[in-house]
């Protein structure tokens, strides 16, 4: 991320420096002081200007309601309890939450999506590309939630001995699966692809699980033999767990929303220490991306 100095920043916004001290003081605009100076963050900067641009009557966008769509995760959902934001929760799925977010149906969603191609690494920063690539968001903004462990979920003490996806492959379990656009299944096709598989080649539970706590139920209650979550929600069920890669896991919101309250809470408590402890209490968190900027249109 790009950081300009006061005289930088005040060039770069046309403004007076005793105007920016102004804002600096009443808290009315993005910046940082490091070792007793001003610095402001240039991608944030330009989300400030934009969220308060003027559009005629006609060309309102009628606001979004407070609610995150897209995946489910257990560090998320804490978070927005716990900042306060007023957010809501709607977990359906990475795909979901994006048709959500491009009808106006929800302000953010969170998403950790994988590439389906064999020749992909599945651990490549899959969201920027995808995002990028939507239709319909060009004024899309990234924000840093965590790296996430995922892997295969399988009862307490491992007892078929399955330790990799061609484990799963040979021995004919019996997998829980997610629903189509879930980020959890986009990584599964693409570990199969590069095996040389298709979801064809699984014996699959027959009903698609909503969330990763739902599959991890699934399996806890007998009803499968495996399938593929996060750290965290094995451990919570007490289930054992095969690591397989980590994962990018963030928001995605319009620039329009990214100053909005209720997001700007949530962003202020993703850079808290609380955050570090909380993912460290879960395990299978890296927070060192909370809160930061990775993309922005």
């Amino acid at each position: 991320m790009e950081f300009l100095t006061t005289s930088e920043a005040a060039d770069y916004l046309r403004l007076g420096e005793r105007k920016l001290y102004e804002l600096v003081t009443s808290g009315a605009i993005p910046c940082s002081k490091v070792t007793g100076k001003w610095l402001f963050p240039r991608p944030e900067l330009d989300l400030w200007v934009l969220s308060g641009l003027a559009r005629p009557a006609g060309m309102l966008v009628a606001e979004p309601p407070p609610i995150m769509g897209g995946s489910q995760d257990d560090l998320l959902e804490w978070s927005l309890r716990e900042s306060g934001s007023g957010l809501a929760s709607l977990n359906e799925g990475t795909g979901r939450g994006i048709e959500r977010l491009l009808r106006g149906e929800v302000v953010a969603a969170a998403v950790h999506f994988h590439g389906v191609d064999p020749s992909d690494d599945p651990s490549n920063d899959a969201n920027v590309t995808a995002v990028r690539a939507t239709p319909g968001l060009h004024d899309a903004v990234l924000v840093g939630m965590v790296r996430r462990e995922q892997g295969l979920l399988l009862p307490a003490g491992n007892p078929k001995q399955l330790h990799s996806l061609a484990d799963v492959l040979s021995s004919g379990a019996r997998m829980a699966v997610r629903q189509p656009g879930a980020g959890a299944q986009m990584l599964l096709e693409a570990l199969l692809a590069r095996a040389g598989a298709s979801r064809n080649d699984l014996r699959r539970l027959d009903a698609p699980c909503l969330t990763g706590p739902d599959l991890a139920a699934a399996i806890r209650a007998g009803n499968a033999d495996c399938g593929v979550a996060t750290r965290a929600a094995a451990k919570s069920a007490g289930l054992y767990f095969v690591p397989l890669v980590w994962e990018n896991f963030d928001l995605v919101m319009r620039q329009r929303s990214y100053f909005r309250p209720a997001m700007q809470a949530l962003i202020r408590f993703l850079t808290q220490d609380r955050i570090k402890q909380r993912a460290h209490e879960l395990t299978g968190y890296d927070s060192g991306p909370a809160g930061s900027i990775r993309f922005a249109a």
